[in-house]
Parts: structure tokens; sequence; C-alpha cells
């Protein structure tokens, strides 16, 4: 019985490019049902995209994190292929991207677009933040993946079901990435072309506030999910307050065998318990964090 995909679409405002986008995957992946999520438009995108053939479902709560988790709730395949819907992605890899997950050889296929683009395929700064999350992740979970960002790609029915997906808003991949790394998702690239948006057609990114919800998203999850190295360097940072301070105290108390600074020596102490309360925080943290992987990993293995 061949392996049944679903192209899921996120769209929002997108009446000048849903067509184009449906219209390619009609002819790339003719066996696919394609679903274009839409998140309250305001123009003509519904229509557009069910007179282009699409199925679509409507999903009130306004963010992207939020359609992403109603495609993934709502829709049943063996294969999803998620891209957005501003026509910007070469799709031409797409059948690549699948044969590597239907070949078991990746639970997620990315399409990287930091190899390819347009001098305005991103807003400023976007390069640069696209680098810097880059790099924070690659670091904590000792990868060496290229866009963790894209919004393109192709997904294994067993990771679509098996993660919960929690970002309200354009974090929702950086969240995917971290997640499928944590539970030891293989994870594959492919190079992609990525386009410039048609004129009259805009991005609903904001540098500023959706680049703080990413970076934001990276610490909570760092916290969630490496609580012992994170716990570890807040314990560290106070125990190194506690030294200085501290020094100080002692250094008086060995000159003239009497201390006059009451108020630093009890913040010296202060600081000192609290690094340690700090760091056992972190090993408990730890602790139940690998018993809840190693429950995670039963109840996977066992669908």
């Amino acid at each position: 019985m061949p392996a049944s995909i679903a192209v899921i679409i996120p769209c929002y405002n997108e009446e000048l490019t849903i067509a184009q986008v449906i219209s390619a995957f009609k002819s790339a992946v003719p066996e696919a049902d394609i679903y274009v999520f839409d998140n309250n438009s305001t123009d003509k995108t519904t229509e557009i995209a069910k007179s282009s053939g699409a199925e679509v479902i409507k999903e009130k709560r306004q963010g992207k994190g939020f359609v992403v988790q109603s495609m993934f709730n709502r829709i049943d395949a063996d294969i999803y292929i998620m891209v957005d819907a501003d026509n910007t992605y070469d799709i031409s890899h797409v059948n690549e991207m699948i044969t590597l997950v239907l070949d078991d050889k990746a639970d997620m296929v990315v399409g990287n677009r930091l190899k390819t683009f347009k001098e305005k395929s991103f807003k400023p700064f976007h390069i640069f933040g696209n680098h810097l999350v880059k790099f924070l992740i690659n670091k904590l979970f000792k990868a060496r993946l290229s866009d963790i960002m894209s919004g393109f790609r192709v997904m294994s029915r067993s990771f679509v079901k098996n993660i919960n997906i929690m970002s309200p808003a354009f974090e929702v991949e950086t969240e995917m990435t971290i997640k499928a790394l944590k539970y030891g998702y293989i994870i594959k690239e492919v190079d992609v072309e990525y386009g410039e948006r048609p004129e009259g057609s805009y991005s609903k990114l904001n540098t500023v506030k959706d680049g703080i919800n990413v970076i934001k998203t990276i610490f909570i999850i760092f916290k969630d999910y490496k609580p012992l190295l994170f716990f570890s360097v807040i314990s560290l940072i106070l125990f190194h307050v506690s030294l200085i301070s501290g020094s100080v105290v002692i250094r008086e108390f060995i000159e003239t065998r009497y201390i006059t600074h009451v108020p630093l020596a009890v913040f010296a102490s202060g600081t000192g318990i609290l690094s340690i309360i700090v760091f056992a925080t972190g090993i408990v943290l730890d602790s139940v964090n690998k018993r809840f992987d190693e429950l995670t990993n039963f109840v996977k293995n066992k669908k």
C-alpha cells in the first residue's frame, strides 16, 4: 500500500501566492492531499485556495505555532510536507526529501535556505538572527545544522505524532528542531533555493518581536531540556559573586580580626548558599528529565 502524503500549508493573507504554491505541489507530488490552514485571513486567500483544489481548514487562534499544532493534530498521513504559503521556496527537491523519509534515513528533512537565496529574500538582520540561533542550538545540542528556522520540511508520521508543539508563533520551527534533537530524531538537510516575495506580498515576521520570541524559546527550552547545564551556569555565576564579595570580608577579618562590612558578609553568605541550592535544583531536574525521557522512549517504541 503506497504511503499517504499530506501537504500542509499554514496561511495568513497570501492571496497573491497561494495558488502558485498549490499548483507547484500538484505538479511535483500529484498523489498528495493538499491542506491550507487559514489563520483568519482577511483577503481572498480562502476562496483562491479552494478554487485551486486544496482543502481549507480554519484555525481561529492567531499565530503560526497554533496553526502547526492544529495541522499536526487534525491531519493523518504517513508523510507530512509543511511549507510556507509565500511561494519563496523552490520545491524541485521535494521528492528527494520525501524519499529520505520513506527510506527511513530521516525523521525530518529540512529545506536549507541559507546557501542559495536572493538579495531581498530576508529582511535586515534576519540572516544574522538565523546564524545566531543556529550557533546557539548547535552548541547546546552538539549538532551541525545549517538552517534552524526553515519553513519547508518533510516529516514522518512518527515525528509529527510524538512531538508536542507548544510555541504559539513564528518560533515554532525552532521548537520543532530542538525537540527533534532532544529526542534523538534524525534530521537531514537538503539545499533549496530561497526566492523573494512577489510585489505586493509582505512578510508577517516582525524582526524585533519575533527575534525576541525565538531567543526566549531557546532560553526556556535550554532550561527545560538541559537543566543541569542551565542551572550549573547560574550556580557558577552566583558562586563567583559570593567569592568576590566574600574575599573582601575574609581579607578584612584576617587583617583586623574584626568585620565592619556586615551587609557584604551577609550578601556573600546568601549568594553562596543560593549557588548550592541552584546547583542542587539542576541535579534534581536533570534526574527527573532522564526518567521522563525513559518513559517517553518506552511509549514511542511501543507505538
